[in-house]
């Protein structure tokens, strides 16, 4: 069994064919198949069903799939440990991020890392924080930044506070609200809500807000980054609520001080298996010494243009 064959499993599976697979691993395709060929006369079972309309894993395809980018996964990891040892950092580093994320400018931070280790593959997804937080401790993804409600910590990973905030209420800049000073939960809850989807962190921060002063209210829409919110807000569709330190990022809005406001944290999370090479560096471009855990030293740099200020709430 090569890791090239294995390369090749992978890209078939993510690509569902093997024409794109074979693009995608700069191969003629013939050299593709044979290669899989052998590796599934090898293990004795077919990887693929193999139409004339697509290509998907058969059960044992499914369950040879994790095991082989494990088995990759470890040889990157393995072939990076050693160029460290060198003084080199290469591999790759997986960053993960909300759509709300502000304490920390991160593509000035992935500029900046970028500078210094050029022979690093960098990937940069936006999800919701739960999930990140379950693809790092997973493995998928080295670090990645996520808001949560005060009452909440990010649970089997490494962790480290990086700002306190308030929410502000975003609101068209026709709406009735829009000349006042400040409002509070009370006068907001007899509006029509746009709000991220029941059950995920940046939506439990309202949630237990509104809940917390006895009160209910209506969400009219549910959408799955701010950048939408934003824009049903505009169009007079609905208020909405979203960190203070995101809202001058907004465009077409214009926001007002909630004064019993839900209030986040945000963090920046990475594997408690130990880091790889390019996640200790980049962490150090954060400001995050090696021997830092929850919680502890190192002064952050790269932070928001907006602030991150990182400041309590209250």
């Amino acid at each position: 069994m090569e890791f090239q064959q294995l390369r090749y499993v992978i890209a078939v599976a993510e690509t569902g064919s093997f024409t794109r697979a074979a693009q995608r691993c700069l191969v003629v395709q013939s050299a593709l198949s044979h290669q899989i060929a052998r590796l599934e006369r090898e293990v004795g079972a077919r990887l693929f069903e193999r139409t004339s309309r697509r290509v998907r894993l058969t059960p044992a395809g499914a369950a040879f799939l994790p095991a082989a980018r494990q088995c990759l996964d470890a040889a990157e990891r393995a072939a990076a440990e050693v160029a460290a040892a060198v003084g080199e950092v290469r591999g790759r580093l997986a960053v993960g991020v909300i759509s709300t994320v502000a304490a920390v400018d991160v593509p000035g931070a992935l500029r900046e890392f970028r500078g210094r280790y050029p022979q690093v593959r960098i990937g940069l997804l936006q999800s919701r924080s739960e999930e990140l937080v379950e693809q790092v401790s997973q493995g998928s993804i080295d670090v990645a930044f996520l808001g949560l409600p005060t009452s909440a910590r990010p649970r089997g990973v490494e962790s480290r506070e990086l700002a306190h905030d308030r929410h502000v209420a975003v609101i068209a800049p026709g709406h009735p609200l829009a000349g006042e000073p400040a409002v509070d939960l009370r006068r907001l809850s007899s509006e029509v809500f746009v709000d991220l989807p029941a059950g995920t962190a940046g939506r439990l921060e309202s949630d237990e807000a509104f809940a917390a002063a006895g009160l209910t209210r209506e969400v009219a829409f549910e959408v799955t980054t701010a950048d939408l919110i934003a824009r049903l807000v505009e169009q007079g569709l609905g208020v909405a609520m979203l960190p203070s330190a995101y809202a001058p990022q907004l465009t077409g809005v214009t926001t007002v001080e909630v004064v019993d406001a839900p209030a986040r944290v945000e963090h920046v999370i990475w594997s408690r298996d130990g880091r790889t090479p390019a996640t200790t560096a980049f962490l150090d471009v954060l400001g995050i010494p090696a021997e830092t855990g929850p919680g502890q030293g190192g002064s952050m740099r790269h932070r928001a243009r907006d602030g991150g200020t990182g400041r309590p709430p209250g």
